[in-house]
């Protein structure tokens, strides 16, 4: 696994689509990425990072100690959770797309 998010605030769940702020521990995270494991939990997840929104600007990837807003599609979208103190933060692992595709930001509607 190359890449590593910690998942800080889930801002909205539509089908299988999630509005995520995370957190890069492992990276960079590029647009494509897909992550298969959420660290502690036997969840099955297959997620796409579709879009990264860094100061309100979309951003072809997100370096180690950034946070950002992230569009990730899939299956799984459900089984993310807000980070708190009592419970911790989740934690997703996957691995980038091949260096050679192109940046195609997603376009997010509402």
């Amino acid at each position: 696994m190359d890449v590593e998010l910690q998942i800080d605030d889930v801002r909205s769940v539509d089908g299988s689509r999630a509005a995520v702020v995370v957190r890069c521990l492992r990276g960079p995270a590029r647009i494509g990425a897909r992550f298969h494991r959420i660290v502690g939990s036997g969840a099955p997840i297959d997620l796409r990072l579709a879009g990264i929104e860094f100061y309100r600007r979309p951003v072809e990837q997100l370096d180690p100690a950034h946070t950002a807003l992230v569009d990730l599609v899939g299956s799984g979208t459900a089984e993310l959770r807000t980070g708190d103190t009592a419970r911790g933060w989740q934690t997703i692992q996957g691995s980038n797309p091949p260096a050679s595709m192109p940046f195609q930001p997603s376009v997010r509607t509402g």
